[in-house]
């Protein structure tokens, strides 16, 4: 399958939709980075959530400790899904490359799991991009599938997807290149609940912009 023929992320998310959330909306690590995320944030903070899919768990989860929620995605479907599940959040569909943004205008930066289907320069470009919207000491929670791959075609719940990643070791590096130094990191294997599924490796970790 040549580069044109791959399928776009927007268009795995809009046929994935509700179904995603189910396969991995038990993840106990997801929602101890978001604990942890909680903790330093002050009363009434201003989160971007970039790759904010159905608003669950991330968008709710901090929209409910009172936070302001601002979430963009890619998929139509996932941001109708969003906007109906946590209606305390603004959700926008789009490219987040594509958005103008005032610097360090958030108190933190949301990625989770969003960066697997850009490549590894647009993936660093969108953690420069998250460092350049924080303000100063603002934080960064940021998670991925630590594989050292680019371009690798396969298929997730389902659905055909190309898939680009680093290691643990220099996907680390690359979020203190973009800026940020990292606090806390946590590893786990996690099995998403679905038929299809298998145990992929997740990295979550904690950063401050430096």
């Amino acid at each position: 399958m040549d580069s044109a023929q791959q399928p776009t992320a927007a268009s795995v998310f809009d046929a994935l939709g509700a179904e995603y959330e189910r396969a991995f909306g038990g993840s106990d690590a997801h929602r101890a980075s978001l604990e942890l995320l909680l903790e330093r944030l002050a009363p009434g903070s201003r989160v971007l959530d970039i790759g904010s899919g159905t608003g669950r768990p991330t968008a709710r989860t901090l929209t409910d400790a009172g936070h302001e929620v601002f979430g963009v995605d890619v998929s139509p479907v996932m941001v109708d899904l969003a906007s109906r599940q946590v209606p305390g959040a603004q959700f926008r569909c789009a490219d987040i490359r594509e958005l103008t943004l005032d610097e360090a205008s958030f108190d933190a930066v949301c990625v989770y799991f969003s960066l697997l289907q850009l490549s590894r320069a647009d993936q660093q470009d969108v953690l420069r991009l998250a460092a350049r919207v924080l303000r100063p000491g603002g934080h960064l929670a940021v998670a991925t599938v630590p594989l050292d791959v680019e371009g690798v075609s396969g298929v997730f719940m389902g659905q055909p997807v190309r898939v680009t990643s680093f290691g643990a070791e220099a996907f680390t590096a690359a979020v203190a290149a973009a800026g940020f130094t990292v606090l806390a990191q946590e590893s786990t294997l996690f099995t998403p609940d679905h038929p299809a599924a298998v145990p992929e490796p997740h990295l979550f970790l904690l950063a401050r912009r430096t």
